[in-house]
């Protein structure tokens, strides 16, 4: 059996291969609500053999949301079209799990097929930004309005109470979206942390609310089921977090009880990144030196690519994107190249079996 077929069992969950369906905004909400769009997008994705697949982003509050075509958890009426999104992802042998999101800085920002831009917080579909500190993530935006201790308890409440409605709708995995510039990341990375609280300064100052979001999630969540926590490992600046910074917040983490770190980069400044077939494989490799499981992200394109990850203990996991746009089928033409054709189809599709 190649490697990227063997099953994996964390906690109580047992992952049939290790390929999961990585988080990919679709922008195609209104106010925060599943569609079938999103039951299509999500469900062809578990028809087509993934064995995790994670919804976009999902904010946990209304002015957590990158725009407001974001998927949102942050009210109940959210959590019936979930639940059948859910329902269906189980009955076709895939686990399903969520990512809960809090945008900060970048938020209120109009969709991508519409420019992308920032939408001043005084005109339609556009809200004020909170962050760490109130500095813009670029020249031509509106600074964010630093959050205060209020509003630092604000965010907590939130995540747990997405949590509270995470369970009600299913999920069996939850990852917590602290990476790509975000209201984590902002906060934990000194570039655009310039607090002189006991949020700011400090690696352990940084890191804080990050570890007490995830104490605030792990009050509620299930103890066997799996959380995952998503990280950018670098910030690819000088003077930026490191991938040594994330190894130390790994090994916190893990003795915090958090399952898995989902490895990227980068998001918070504008950076050169160099781009490459698997560029962040380096940092879920680096991070599991410390015993924790990690996710692989990256261009993992190719069935040979993400088999040799898993073979070569780069990561344990691997989050595939992009590809997944292309071929949702991706992991049932992975199983064929690589020789495993004991995989199970759908049986509607197995009359078109390799």
């Amino acid at each position: 059996m190649p490697h990227l077929f063997s099953p994996l069992k964390i906690k109580d969950i047992e992952f049939k291969n290790r390929i999961a369906v990585s988080p990919m905004c679709e922008y195609s909400s209104e106010d925060g609500f599943a569609s079938n769009w999103h039951l299509v997008h999500l469900g062809s994705r578990a028809v087509g053999g993934a064995s995790l697949v994670i919804t976009e982003a999902i904010a946990v509050s209304p002015e957590g949301r990158i725009s407001y075509g974001d998927l949102g958890i942050y009210k109940d009426e959210h959590i019936a079209k979930l639940k059948e999104i859910n329902d269906f992802i189980h009955q076709h042998g895939a686990i399903a799990g969520t990512q809960l999101a809090h945008a900060g800085r970048k938020a209120s920002h109009e969709l991508p097929w519409n420019g992308n831009a920032q939408i001043p917080s005084n005109q339609p579909n556009g809200w004020k930004a909170v962050g760490p500190s109130p500095v813009p993530f670029a020249d031509t935006e509106e600074a964010p309005q630093e959050l205060d201790k209020a509003g630092i308890e604000k965010v907590k409440a939130d995540f747990k109470a997405a949590t509270i409605r995470a369970i009600a709708a299913g999920f069996k995995v939850i990852e917590i979206h602290a990476a790509h510039g975000y209201l984590l990341h902002e906060f934990y990375s000194p570039l655009s942390n310039k607090r002189t609280d006991e949020y700011g300064g400090s690696f352990d100052n940084r890191i804080r609310l990050l570890l007490e979001v995830v104490e605030a999630v792990q009050e509620i969540w299930p103890v066997g089921n799996p959380l995952f926590v998503r990280i950018s490992a670098s910030d690819w600046t000088e003077g930026g977090w490191t991938i040594e910074d994330s190894i130390a917040l790994a090994k916190i983490l893990k003795d915090m009880g958090v399952d898995l770190i989902d490895c990227s980069s980068g998001g918070n400044v504008m950076a050169k990144i160099p781009l490459k077939p698997g560029y962040q494989v380096q940092f879920a490799e680096a991070v599991r030196t410390t015993g924790i499981l990690t996710g692989a992200v990256g261009l993992i394109t190719e069935p040979k690519q993400a088999d040799d990850i898993i073979q070569t203990g780069q990561a344990d996991m691997v989050f595939i994107a992009r590809e997944l746009l292309r071929d949702p089928h991706f992991p049932l033409r992975a199983a064929h190249q690589l020789g495993h054709h004991e995989v199970q189809w759908p049986v509607q599709y197995e009359r078109a079996k390799w």
